[in-house]
C-alpha cells in the first residue's frame, strides 16, 4: 500500500518517502513515526502510544520524540507553526490531519492470519558494562537458544516475512529464547564494545537471566561463531549445536591470496560507503546477495527491516567486526554433537565455510540445502528440509 498526501508518497513496505517525485532520506525512527501517524490518522495518537510503538520498552526523553516529529514535519513540508499535515493536540498527542489516499489495496499479509501465533514475552537484562540487552521467549517445551545474528529486531521480525516462519517453526516444539545483540534491535544502540567476547558475554547473560541449565544452541550466520565460542567456554551447558549459513572465519580473516584480500576489502568498503550515504541501490544489491532466490517483495521487506534495526554507524562497525571474525582455533574444541546446515548456492557465505566447519568440529554432520538464499524463505522447498533436519537432530538428543 502506498499513501499519497499533498506532494508526498509514502511506501511503508519499501521504506520509501518521496516528495515532489524526489526521494526524501530520513532516519528509521523518523520514518516509523510518520508511518504510525499516517496509518492511525483516524484519531489522536498519544505521546505514550507513539513512544511505545516506535521505541518499545527503551526509555527515551520527550525531547527525542519532539526532535523526531520536527524531522517528520520537515521531510513532508510541514512545520510546527502551520501544522497543515500533523496537528499537535496539546497535552494529549498528535494527529495526521491532511487528506490521504492510497492505492494497492490492503497491504500483503506478512504472516498467515489463520495460523495461530505463539505469544511473545520481551524482557531486559543489563550487561556488566551497562548495555541493556532485550530478549524474548516464545513457545513451550524443552529450551532452544538462538545466538543473535545480523540486524535483528525482536518486535519487527515478529511479523516479518524474513523471520516470522523461523519463529513459528522454532517455537512449535521448544521454548525458543532469542535476543537482539548489542547495538541493534530493541537492545541498546549506543555501545562501546563490539567484539566476539562481548557477544559471548551477552549470550551468557541472557541464558542466566532466563534460568537455563543445559540447552541446544542455534547459530545463524555470524551467530554461529558466537555459539561455538560459548560452547567451548561452557561445554557442560550446551547439549547440541545447529549451525545455519555459519562460518568459522569472516571474509577478511579467510582471505588467503592478494586477490581474495582485495575482493574482501572492496566488499567491505562498498558496504561502508553504501550505508553511510544511505544508498538504497546498495541495499538492493545487499538484499540480492542474501536472498537471490527470493521475490522483490522479500527484498523490500529485508531492506526495510535492516534500516529499522540500527544506526548507520553501527552497521559499519558490524561489517568490520564480522569480516575479521575467526573461531577456527576454537571449533576443534567443541565437545557436543553439531549439525551444519548450509545453502548450496549461498552467495554471502560460500559452502566452503560449511565444509571447513564440518572438518574442524569433531564428529559434526553437514547437510546442504537446495537454495541460494542465505536466509531460507517459507515458500521454498529448502525451508521444509531445514526444519526436518533441525527437528530430527534435536529430537535425537
Amino acid at each position: 500500500m502506498v499513501f499519497t498526501f499533498e506532494q508526498c508518497q509514502l511506501d511503508p513496505v519499501r521504506f520509501e518517502l518521496t516528495r515532489g517525485g524526489a526521494a526524501v532520506h530520513v532516519e528509521p525512527q523518523v520514518f516509523e513515526v510518520l508511518v504510525y501517524l499516517v496509518t492511525h490518522r483516524d484519531r489522536v495518537v498519544t505521546k505514550t502510544e507513539l513512544l511505545d510503538a516506535v521505541w518499545g520498552d527503551r526509555f527515551v526523553s520527550d525531547s527525542a520524540l519532539t526532535s523526531r516529529l520536527k524531522a517528520v514535519r520537515k521531510a513532508i513540508g510541514d512545520d510546527g507553526r502551520d501544522q497543515r499535515l500533523i496537528a499537535t493536540v496539546h497535552g494529549v498527542g498528535y494527529r495526521f490531519v491532511a487528506p490521504v489516499s492510497h492505492d494497492g489495496g490492503a497491504p500483503p499479509a506478512l504472516v498467515d492470519a489463520s495460523h495461530p501465533r505463539a505469544s511473545q514475552e520481551i524482557r531486559y537484562c543489563t550487561s556488566p558494562d551497562g548495555v541493556r540487552i532485550a530478549y524474548a521467549c516464545t513457545g513451550s517445551g524443552p529450551p532452544l537458544v538462538k545466538a543473535a545474528n545480523w540486524l535483528t529486531h525482536l518486535d519487527l521480525e515478529w511479523d516479518s516475512p524474513i523471520w516470522a516462519h523461523w519463529l513459528d517453526a522454532l517455537s512449535a516444539h521448544h521454548r525458543l529464547v532469542r535476543y537482539d545483540e548489542r547495538g541493534c534491535g530493541m537492545s541498546d544502540w549506543d555501545v562501546h564494545d563490539f567484539s566476539l567476547d562481548a557477544w559471548v558475554e551477552d549470550l551468557e547473560l541472557v541464558v542466566d537471566s532466563v534460568g537455563l541449565d543445559r540447552f541446544p544452541l542455534l547459530g545463524v550466520s555470524q551467530g554461529g561463531a558466537v555459539a561455538l565460542a560459548y560452547a567451548v567456554r561452557h561445554p557442560e551447558r550446551v547439549a547440541r549445536i545447529v549451525l545455519v549459513g555459519a562460518y568459522a572465519r569472516g571474509r577478511l580473516a579467510r582471505a588467503a591470496t592478494a586477490e581474495e584480500r582485495e575482493e574482501a576489502a572492496l566488499d567491505l568498503q562498498v558496504g561502508r560507503v553504501g550505508w553511510r550515504r544511505d544508498d538504497s541501490a546498495y541495499r538492493q544489491v545487499f538484499a540480492a546477495q542474501f536472498l537471490p532466490d527470493a521475490t522483490r517483495e522479500h527484498w523490500d521487506a529485508f531492506n526495510a527491516l535492516q534500516r529499522a534495526t540500527t544506526s548507520t554507524e553501527n552497521v559499519v562497525r558490524f561489517l568490520d567486526t564480522f569480516a575479521n571474525l575467526d573461531v577456527s582455533a576454537l571449533a576443534p574444541q567443541v565437545a557436543c554433537p553439531t549439525l551444519v546446515l548450509h545453502a548450496r548456492r549461498d552467495r554471502r557465505v560460500p559452502t566452503a565455510q560449511a565444509r571447513e566447519l564440518a572438518a574442524l568440529i569433531p564428529g559434526s554432520t553437514v547437510h546442504l540445502l537446495d537454495s541460494g538464499n542465505h536466509i531460507m524463505m517459507a515458500d521454498e522447498p529448502a525451508w521444509s528440509d531445514l526444519v526436518t533436519e533441525l527437528d530430527a537432530f534435536l529430537d535425537s538428543a
